[in-house]
């Protein structure tokens, strides 16, 4: 039962990467693929952790997985959001068909 739960991690992990990898190379504009891959990264990562961490049985495997679930569910979305804000700092351009832009006017000044 065990092994079957972890193959099921394992593949709903990469399923989550492989949908991560796509939204590199489908999304419009830099901003909509940094979401769709810090989420689905985040997930899989996770998934693919905790299958590790199954598999092994050992409490100091589990324990370093734990960990890092932990510090990846706290660092990519931060990162992520970091990444996102320097880009519309720097000038990258949005997609055409963004219906708003609520930064527009607001962004901060670098550096503030």
């Amino acid at each position: 039962m065990k092994e079957l739960i972890v193959i099921a991690l394992l593949l709903s992990g990469a399923f989550f990467m492989v949908v991560a990898a796509l939204g590199i190379l489908r999304m419009p504009d830099i901003y909509m693929r940094m979401s769709c891959n810090a989420k689905a990264v985040t997930i899989g990562l996770g998934q693919l952790l905790l299958a590790l961490a199954l598999h092994f049985g050992e409490i100091g495997v589990g324990a370093r997985a734990l960990a890092t679930i932990g510090f990846v569910v706290l660092t990519i979305p931060v990162a992520s959001h970091l990444l996102g804000r320097a880009s519309y700092l720097s000038g990258q351009p949005l997609w055409q068909q963004t219906s708003r832009d609520e930064w527009r006017g607001k962004e901060a000044k670098p550096g503030k």
